[in-house]
């Protein structure tokens, strides 16, 4: 536990003197809110969508969406090792999950937010709302498709401020929205082939591990 600690205070005192501070400014990611996340530090840069009441379900006490998120094991590469804070079920009462990975060198981040849809019918729209309101955080480039899951997009830019790069990824999967940020150095934007392994990995985890209808 100790370690737990002291890995989660090096990571966010690291991030923050890098300029890849994690935040949970709800407006600034996706679908709306007006109820911040929890379990992200409140530190400037990433955002962490929200969704509608009209689009989500009421959170289920017998799902945990947790088992679906990738672990830190799940992206690790050789020389490049990654450490996953606690997950976070249901954040802020959504359905869905939500953890935060940094990679030991305190040079990368990867924010994971899975959130429950009513319906596969209502991904479309939640994509749309996620997508139009990427600009509170990022600068993007044009959106570029992705073959990751269904609806799969790509955004990629630096923060507002410029103090770090941020690659997002948005795709549903069935009945659950997925939204995978990848933050660096400004002007080190997340390599592609890696921005699509991941959210491969991560769509997998939910095709196969999703409650059948």
């Amino acid at each position: 536990m100790k370690r737990q600690h002291a890995t989660r205070a090096g990571a966010i005192a690291m991030i923050a003197a890098l300029a890849l501070g994690i935040s949970s400014c709800d407006n600034e990611s996706g679908v709306n809110t007006g109820k911040p996340a929890a379990s992200i530090p409140a530190l400037p840069g990433v955002s962490v969508p929200a969704t509608t009441t009209t689009s989500t379900k009421p959170a289920a006490a017998t799902t945990d969406y947790t088992r679906l998120l990738l672990q830190a094991g799940d992206i690790s590469a050789t020389g490049d090792a990654y450490v996953a804070e606690p997950a976070t079920p249901n954040p802020d009462s959504r359905p869905g999950a939500e953890v935060l990975i940094v990679n030991q060198e305190q040079t990368k981040a990867v924010s994971i937010l899975l959130v429950a849809l009513d319906s596969p019918a209502a991904g479309p729209s939640a994509l749309a709302e996620a997508q139009a309101s990427l600009a509170k955080s990022v600068n993007p480039g044009p959106p570029r498709p992705s073959i990751v899951g269904t609806g799969g997009t790509v955004v990629s830019g630096n923060s507002p401020d410029g103090t770090k790069s941020v690659t997002v990824l948005l795709f549903t999967q069935g009945s659950m929205l997925a939204r995978v940020e990848f933050d660096g150095l400004p002007g080190q934007p997340a390599d592609a082939d890696f921005v699509t392994n991941v959210g491969q990995k991560q769509a997998i985890a939910l095709r196969v591990g999703l409650p059948t209808p």
